[in-house]
C-alpha cells in the first residue's frame, strides 16, 4: 500500500499537524499565500495550480482552520484609540465602510471635516467625486471597501506627520488582510507612500501597478487634489482605465 501523498490529506488531518499559530497571525499568513499564488498566476507562472478553484479553497481552509480576523475585531481593538496626538482634536473615529470582502480597496490618507463630523470616509466634497470616480469604472460604493491611512482628522485638514502615520497604518495593513482584495487604489501621496513604503512622487509612482503582498497596488490622486487642480483628471482616468482592464471589465 502506497503511502498517503499531499493530496490524499483531508483538511482536517492537516490542521491537526500544523503548529499551533494565533489565529489572525495563521490567517494572514494563508491569505498572503492565496494572494501572492492569483498574482503569479497572472503573470503567466504555471508551475502549481493557481485555477479559482483552488484559490478558493485554500481562502476556505483558512478561514475555517483559523478563523480570520474580522473588519468588527480589528475595531474593537482600535477602541476608543489614543494611540497618537490626532486624538485630542478628533470628534470620532472614522474606521472604514464598505464590502468587508470587496474586490477593489480604496485608501485615502485621512478624514476631513465632514467624515470627523459622520464618522464615515470619503462624504464630503471629495467623497462626491469620488463617487462618480467608482461609477465611471462601472462599480457602486457599496461593492468597494474604502478607508484611510490614518483613521481621525488632522488638526485644520493638514497633511497626517510620520508619527500619525506610523501609529495608524498597522489598522490599515490589518484591514486590508481582513477584507483581502485583489486590487488596492491608493488616493494621493501620503497613503501611496505610506501603504508601499517608499519616498517616490506621486509622479513616479501613478500610471503603473505596485506589489502589496501578492495584491496589485495603483496608486492615483487624491479627490480633494483633483478639486483643486481639475486638469489631472485626465491622469487619473488613465489610471482608471488600466484598473478596469486588470479587473476585466469593459471599458
Amino acid at each position: 500500500m502506497r503511502e498517503k501523498g499531499l493530496t490524499d490529506i483531508s483538511p482536517a488531518e492537516f490542521s491537526a499537524e500544523i503548529p499551533k499559530i494565533p489565529a489572525p497571525v495563521f490567517a494572514s499568513l494563508t491569505a498572503d499565500l492565496r494572494n501572492a499564488f492569483q498574482f503569479m498566476a497572472e503573470c503567466g507562472v504555471r508551475g502549481f495550480d493557481c485555477s479559482p478553484e483552488s484559490l478558493k479553497i485554500l481562502k476556505n481552509f483558512s478561514e475555517k482552520a483559523a478563523g480570520a480576523e474580522t473588519l468588527s475585531d480589528i475595531r474593537k481593538d482600535l477602541g476608543d484609540c489614543r494611540r497618537c496626538k490626532l486624538s485630542k482634536s478628533r470628534t470620532q473615529i472614522v474606521f472604514g465602510a464598505g464590502n468587508s470582502h470587496a474586490r477593489l480597496l480604496f485608501a485615502g490618507e485621512g478624514p476631513g471635516y465632514e467624515e470627523d463630523r459622520t464618522g464615515q470616509p470619503f462624504v464630503g466634497n471629495a467623497g462626491q467625486l469620488l463617487n462618480r470616480i467608482i461609477a465611471a469604472i462601472k462599480m457602486k460604493r457599496e461593492d468597494v471597501y474604502i478607508c484611510n491611512a490614518v483613521k481621525c482628522r488632522p488638526p485644520r485638514n493638514r497633511n497626517p506627520e510620520a508619527d500619525e502615520i506610523a501609529a495608524c497604518l498597522p489598522f490599515l495593513e490589518r484591514q486590508i488582510a481582513a477584507v483581502r482584495p485583489e486590487f488596492i487604489c491608493t488616493l494621493g501621496k501620503i497613503a501611496s507612500q505610506a501603504l508601499l513604503r517608499t519616498s517616490l512622487p506621486m509622479s513616479s509612482l501613478r500610471g503603473r501597478f505596485h506589489p502589496y503582498k501578492g495584491i496589485r497596488v495603483i496608486p492615483t490622486y487624491h479627490p480633494a487634489f483633483l478639486l483643486r487642480y481639475p486638469d489631472k483628471k485626465r491622469e487619473t482616468w488613465e489610471d482608471m482605465k488600466m484598473l478596469m482592464k486588470e479587473m476585466g471589465t469593459d471599458l
